[in-house]
């Protein structure tokens, strides 16, 4: 490294999912209610989402 090379420091988020952490930059974030949460990519948050709308027709069954 010279004197004019420059580290870099990038921001790093795990995966909602598979806790892989990836630069907040590149992650996907989409925004619930309460919190934000971040995706290395498509195929972990399609995962996500699965899940939270079964236990959305669980909690809707329920309660029915």
């Amino acid at each position: 490294m010279t004197k004019d090379d420059k580290q870099i420091d990038v921001e790093l988020v795990d995966c909602e999912v598979c806790l892989k952490e990836v630069p907040k930059s590149e992650a996907t974030v989409p925004e619930a209610m309460d919190y934000v949460a971040h995706f290395c990519g498509l195929n972990c948050y399609e995962k996500w989402k699965s899940k939270l709308v079964k236990s959305d027709n669980q909690a809707k069954k329920s309660s029915s």
